[in-house]
């Protein structure tokens, strides 16, 4: 967010290119980056009302965490309408062209949906973590946690995201000055102290739950593997597609936000941190690409839900097979329920 000195923290507000003394990318720069975020956008608005149809239409999805995967996709459709459009549109421009009403705004709408969409990944981490670390039912995760999860989401979200617009923090222009977001750089108190707090709960909390979670999930899975003497081969297999698929959802993850986090977080330590705009930019975009990525790794890459997908896509038709097919999370589930059934002595027997 280069739109502040660092030296005494006051705002410069640019709203028209003309008030640079040169732009910082030529015309074609800014056009691959309005192309670029067009592109993401348009792809997350089909996406994700593609999810939320074919979750509502069928009533063999609405699973506990249907709830989640519903709430992530409003969360990544609010960003796609209200961050990723207008951005487009102030990169075709060059500038940013909705006044500081409009950065306020577009800051605060980006941030709202973007941190409930970080909270609902918490959430699904959360509840796969339960499913496949106690599928006994010692902790069972159920409809009312399911709920309870997404409303914490969007009332944690709003609680941290509207104090700038009470004069407890602000929003200013970041990067190449396309788009709003909480204002890292003031060193005024007021705004230290709001920044401080809001990066260590909307970042670092989520970020750690989503980490814990998978890394027990992984560390179950093994310990089931290694009782599984007898069934080593394609137990093994099972923690391979399922690892997999861990692996990708937190690659995903970190490259979608740590980025982005890591660059607030650099420029809260050390405000006279100086990045070039246009390296200051990458993140931003990162971060809005999470709202294509999630409808993809956390829908459609599961088998069953694919399977509903495709057809509401092709007016009917599924290429991809009959629905006697079962996705890898049901696959997953059931084998680890059928393998901690079984005591480490009776594996042994077998």
């Amino acid at each position: 967010m280069l739109i502040l000195s660092p030296q005494d923290g006051n705002s410069t507000w640019r709203l028209n290119s003309a008030d640079r003394d040169q732009p910082w990318i030529s015309r074609g720069g800014y056009t691959l980056l309005a192309s670029i975020m067009g592109s993401f956008s348009v792809a997350a608005i089909i996406l994700n009302v593609l999810v939320i149809v074919v979750m509502l239409k069928h009533r063999q999805l609405r699973q506990p965490l249907s709830f989640a995967l519903v709430n992530l996709a409003v969360c990544d459709l609010g960003c796609a309408l209200f961050g990723g459009l207008p951005t487009t549109v102030t990169s075709a421009l060059g500038y940013f062209s909705l006044g500081s009403v409009g950065c306020t705004l577009e800051g605060f709408a980006v941030a709202f949906f973007g941190i409930a969409s970080l909270c609902t990944v918490a959430v699904i981490s959360v509840e796969r973590y339960i499913v496949v670390c106690y599928p006994m039912g010692a902790v069972l995760f159920q409809t009312r946690h399911a709920v309870a999860g997404v409303v914490l989401s969007w009332v944690w979200s709003f609680i941290w995201n509207t104090p700038p617009l009470f004069g407890w923090g602000s929003f200013e222009l970041e990067g190449l000055e396309l788009s709003c977001a909480p204002n890292w750089y003031s060193r005024d108190y007021g705004n230290m102290s709001y920044i401080v707090i809001y990066f260590f709960l909307c970042f670092a909390v989520p970020f750690s739950i989503i980490m814990v979670s998978y890394a027990r999930l992984l560390w179950t899975l093994r310990q089931v593997t290694k009782l599984q003497v007898s069934e080593g081969s394609s137990t093994n297999r099972v923690e391979v597609q399922v690892a997999r698929m861990v692996v990708v959802m937190v690659l995903a993850f970190l490259l979608t936000w740590l980025p982005y986090a890591a660059m607030a977080l650099a420029i809260i330590l050390d405000s006279s941190l100086y990045i070039n705009p246009l390296i200051a930019t990458v993140p931003v975009f990162l971060a809005k690409s999470s709202t294509v990525y999630n409808p993809i790794i956390y829908v459609f890459m599961n088998r069953q839900l694919r399977r509903y997908a495709i057809p509401t896509i092709l007016c009917g038709w599924n290429p991809c097979g009959s629905d006697a097919q079962t996705s890898e999370g049901e696959m997953t589930v059931a084998t680890l329920n059928r393998s901690q059934r079984v005591s480490p002595k009776q594996s042994l027997k077998e």
